[in-house]
């Protein structure tokens, strides 16, 4: 990968402008679902409609993934996934840190089911390429007869003669990629995205992301990460996860509390973004306050190069239009619509065939 532009705001400047490749293997992972029920059995675990996905890839439609989530019996999240359908197999893509307890939370409802979970991150590296050029640059490095999978799809595919499942999603608000490979086939790999960037832009080989660059582009983006905006105590429409869930499948853990806020149409708390002082000295968790008491409080902070000084959070349902003053201790924050900065996945996704 090149080594041109490593500062954070370079890094920044050309995810948003042109494509870059970001590291997630030791930040995110995949867990494989096995046997006979498979089907049946996480499609009665999880928000996503896992019967739609398998019937997708067996008719050789594109959609063969879903954004969902695991939920406890109350209806709050225990973790966001990528699910897909490869083969025999299913998968299930999240936070690495969290796929320890994410399998020990699915096993407790595997009973006289044909099924077997296996964490398969030790067998992959993960690469992220996420920008406007993605998917021309993964294009071009696809060998022919392949092409990109549409948002939130999984698909095996060869780059440089070597064998990828490639993923339709990213945490940056931009078109995104993730390329699961054997640890052997990275160079080959990174060398073959490199050829097909400068193919496509003459600003020439990929540059390389940064842990601390995609955050602030999480951020920017309005994306909740599992273990800062998403846990236990939320519930999806708090974090505005209503595209995570499916709403003409049959029952799973969690759906009857979902439908019932369906049915009353609001929650008391929402997932805002936050406008800061430049100078602001605030800490992760800091409480947010408004009318005199407690609104919520902090999740995530990033300095942008375009949005300045801006955070996630949760504030209370009265609390959350734009605009509205909330107070932290030591400064004042003002709530802002998300995304703070748009990017090309939107606009992607609305090209891509129903």
């Amino acid at each position: 990968m090149s080594e041109v532009g490593t500062s954070e705001q370079a890094i920044i400047e050309a995810a948003r402008s042109r494509a870059v490749i970001f590291d997630r293997t030791e930040t995110r992972g995949i867990l494989e679902v096995s046997g006979s029920d498979r089907v049946r059995w996480l499609d009665g675990m999880i928000s996503g409609d896992v019967e739609a996905i398998v019937a997708a890839a067996a008719e050789g439609r594109p959609e063969t993934g879903c954004y969902a989530t695991l939920l406890t019996n109350r209806g709050a999240i225990v973790a966001d996934l990528h699910v897909g359908c490869v083969g025999e197999v299913l998968i299930l893509e999240s936070l690495r840190s969290a796929l320890p307890n994410i399998a020990a939370t699915l096993d407790r409802f595997i009973i006289a089911d044909d099924v077997e979970l296996k964490d398969q991150s030790d067998a992959f590296l993960t690469l992220s390429l996420e920008g406007p050029l993605a998917r021309s640059i993964l294009e071009a490095a696809l060998e022919e007869g392949s092409s990109p999978p549409v948002s939130e799809a999984w698909q095996a595919a060869k780059i440089a003669g070597q064998e990828v499942l490639i993923g339709g999603f990213g945490l940056s608000g931009e078109l995104a990629y993730q390329i699961r490979m054997s640890p052997d086939a990275r160079e080959s790999i990174i060398a073959a995205l490199n050829t097909a960037a400068e193919s496509q832009d003459s600003a020439g080989a990929l540059v390389r992301g940064s842990d601390a660059a995609a955050e602030t582009l999480r951020v920017e983006a309005g994306i909740p990460l599992l273990g800062r905006e998403l846990d236990d105590d939320v519930l999806p429409p708090e974090a505005r996860l209503e595209r995570a869930i499916a709403v003409n499948k049959g029952c799973y853990v969690g759906q009857e509390i979902v439908a019932r806020l369906r049915a009353r149409g609001q929650v008391n708390h929402l997932l805002v973004g936050l406008t800061l002082p430049a100078d602001a000295a605030i800490e992760l968790g800091a409480e947010l306050e408004a009318d005199g008491r407690k609104t919520g409080e902090i999740t995530s902070l990033a300095l942008s190069p375009t949005a300045g000084s801006i955070a996630l959070g949760y504030v209370r349902r009265e609390h959350s239009e734009a605009g509205t003053v909330v107070e932290f201790a030591g400064g004042q924050a003002t709530v802002t619509a998300l995304p703070f900065v748009q990017g090309s996945a939107a606009e992607a996704e609305t090209a891509e065939p129903a």
